[in-house]
Parts: C-alpha cells; structure tokens; sequence
C-alpha cells in the first residue's frame, strides 16, 4: 500500500516544482516512445520497495546497462592506467585495473549528456553515455563493482528549453532509475554495501531515489557506505550536516565515516546571484523546492570531508582532452586512458552570501609548466562540467577509505 502513496507524494512533489520559477510545464505529455524503451511492465513507480525478490520469481532483467560485471563492451572495465604530470613536465606512469574482488558495489547515475533531438533519451547506448561512463564512473571499478542503468533522461535540447519539459517527462526518467535500482536489489545485490555516484542530473535522480528508497528504510540504509552526489544541489537546515533532503544520512566528516553523503558544487569564484548551483533558490531541480531563509546547500570537501583546505586529484579522459585544456593548449603526449595533474589545484568549502560551494583555486606557481585547465562554463554554472573531475582520484580514494571501514 506504500507503493501509491509515495508516488502521489512525489507526483504533488513535481507538479510544486513545475509551477516554480524553472518554466517547466505540469501539462502532461506522452513518454518519448522507442523501440528500446522500457515496456510499461517493467516500469516502477517513485517510492516502490527495493526489497530483494526471491531468485526462482525472477523473471528476466529488464534494465538496460552501460556498465554492470560480466558485460559485453562495458565501458566501466576498460584500462584505468594514467599519466601523472608534474610541475616540471615530467610524465609518470599509474598503472591501474578493475577489482576483481572488491569489497562493495557502485550505483552510477550519469548526468546530462543525451543529444538525441527529443525531450526524454530513448534507452540506446549511445557514444555520449559510453564516454561520460569512462569520464566519471570506470575509475571506481578499483574499489567497487560499478552498476550503471540507462535511463531515459531529459536531454540536452530538453534541457535548452525547460518549457518543453512536462511532469510525465520528469517521472520518466526517474522511474527508469527506480527500476533499476529495484532491480539491483533483487538481482546483485546480495547484501554487499552501496555506494550511490550521481553527478548534475543523475545526482538529482538518486537525491529521490535515496529519499524514497535508502533514507527512510532502516534495512536498505544499513548497506549504504556513502552517497557521492556532485552538482545537484543537496539540500540540508542552515549550519546542520543532517536534515533537509535527507532525514537519517548525514553528511560526511571523515574518510571512514559510512552511511552519509558528500555533495558539493564547484566553483572558481563566488556564485553569482543567478547561479544555478550552490543556491537553494536555483530551479534547476524539479524534484526539489527548498526555502533559502531555512535551507543551505550542502558542502562536503572530497579531498578533506572533515574540512579545511586540501589538494585536488583530478583525472580527465585523455580522448577529449582538447575540450578540458582548450583548443589553443598544447596537449600532453601520453597514450594512457586517464591524465592526472599533482599539486596543481587545491579545494575548500565557503559560505557567503547566500551560497554554499565548493571553491576551487589553481595552487601552482608561475613556473609550472603545465596548461591550465579550461573553465568551460557561464558564471552561473561554475565549473559543473568539471566536478566529478576535478576531484576524482580523491572520490576514488574515498570510496576505497569507506569501503574498508564499512562493516
């Protein structure tokens, strides 16, 4: 009986936020129809139970995955091997590989990438996923097996003219992750810990997912290791690390501390009034309408959950390096999968003036030798493309931190 009354809540929930300041319509419209579509059948609702289904009443897995264990072409297990390059240019090797034993699971959701002309992605694996899947989530395959669905999320040109975008279209793409997360559960799972990746769309997906699945199930909550929830905008009560979006998962303060969430969204200077991130006030997420007089966004350092100023590891996909250095920087000769600068960037967490985000500063001399990398995004925005990114290797070893302390 919870199954209707959850979904309402949520349905009341997005048709609040739709009415807001974002331009989104509550008018409904018809899911994006396609041959890979998920099958009404196989459809969960917002608030199902997550709850592992005997093996022999299974019926056949109707997720479709980017990345899961045992998958032909997952592009999560892959060579993971980098390059580290120092002030001084010099290269060094990292070797790298996926775990074949790890001690817990992964649940990626990735953001905003489909550039399919319509306002929900249809379930094909496109190039787009494949490559934010190697951007973002292949890295953590050393600590944990990494199970990433497909989804029919609201796309680029969805995103361009939020006007377009319905209530039915914001439902559609968080059933999809409901559905298999339900199926996870009841397929993979097998009481191992979780920890949950989101960045941007995919973090505001699994805000919900966890809300209605994790936060207030004591028996799923018990496997949560930590949530990794990057420009999304988590919400908790000015000056509380617990509360707001989450009434049980508190923010992390250490890096063996399990069963809370690290959010942040990065920025190289104050966010601006308009910001889309770092602000309760921002409409960016149609499943949450916070107030700015009772809320604050949350701010969890992944180099130092703790607090405090601390170094950045970022790693970047080396195919498209281009689009991180900008096109007039001269791109490192390296053959390997990922490239990584040391001591070049630093982070911390600020609160000013209405905002809450994590600053990134560049920490290097005048003498280092290497290029910057490109703030590629409008004030507003801040660094969002780059957020996973520019902290990866310090996630990474959080996650292997936090597994080795979860019990």
């Amino acid at each position: 009986m919870k199954r209707p009354i959850l979904f309402l809540a949520l349905t009341v929930a997005l048709t609040a936020a739709a009415c807001g300041p974002s331009g989104i319509t509550a008018t409904p419209t018809a899911p994006a129809s396609s041959a890979a579509s998920r099958s009404s059948s196989g459809s969960t609702a917002p608030g199902s139970s997550a709850q592992t289904t005997p093996a022999a009443s299974l019926g056949p897995d109707k997720t479709v995955w980017l990345c899961r264990p045992g998958l032909t072409n997952n592009p999560c297990a892959g060579s993971l091997d980098a390059t580290a390059l120092d002030a001084n240019g010099k290269h060094t090797a990292l070797p790298a590989s996926p775990a074949t034993d790890p001690p817990v699971d992964c649940f990626y959701v990735y953001p905003t990438v489909s550039g399919q002309k319509r306002i929900n992605a249809n379930l094909t694996i496109d190039p787009a996923e494949r490559a934010v899947a190697v951007a973002q989530a292949a890295l953590f395959s050393q600590v944990c097996h990494v199970y990433a669905p497909m989804y029919r999320q609201l796309t680029l040109s969805a995103i361009e003219t939020p006007s377009k975008i319905s209530l039915v279209s914001a439902l559609t793409a968080y059933s999809d992750v409901a559905s298999a997360f339900e199926d996870y559960m009841a397929r993979y799972n097998h009481g191992r810990g979780i920890v949950f990746i989101g960045h941007s769309q995919g973090a505001m997906m699994l805000i919900q997912l966890l809300k209605t699945e994790v936060d207030s199930k004591p028996d799923t909550r018990r496997l949560l290791v930590s949530a990794l929830l990057m420009g999304g905008n988590v919400m908790v009560p000015i000056g509380k690390s617990v509360g707001g979006d989450f009434a049980n998962i508190p923010a992390c303060a250490s890096s063996t501390q399990t069963g809370c969430v690290v959010a942040y969204s990065s920025f190289a200077a104050t966010p601006p009034a308009n910001a889309v991130f770092g602000r309760v006030a921002s409409a960016i997420n149609v499943f949450n309408k916070g107030s700015a007089g009772t809320l604050q966004i949350l701010c969890v350092n992944p180099a130092a959950p703790g607090g405090g100023t601390a170094t950045l590891q970022p790693y970047l996909p080396n195919a498209g390096l281009a689009d991180s250095l900008g096109s007039a920087a001269p791109k490192p000769a390296v053959t390997t999968t990922y490239v990584t600068w040391t001591n070049q960037y630093s982070a911390h967490c600020v609160t000013s003036g209405g905002a809450t985000w994590l600053q990134v500063d560049r920490t290097a001399g005048k003498l280092d030798l290497r290029s910057k990398l490109a703030l590629v995004e409008t004030p507003a925005w801040g660094l969002h493309l780059l957020d996973v990114n520019f902290a990866l290797g310090n996630l990474v070893d959080l996650v292997r931190s936090e597994a080795a302390a979860f019990h």
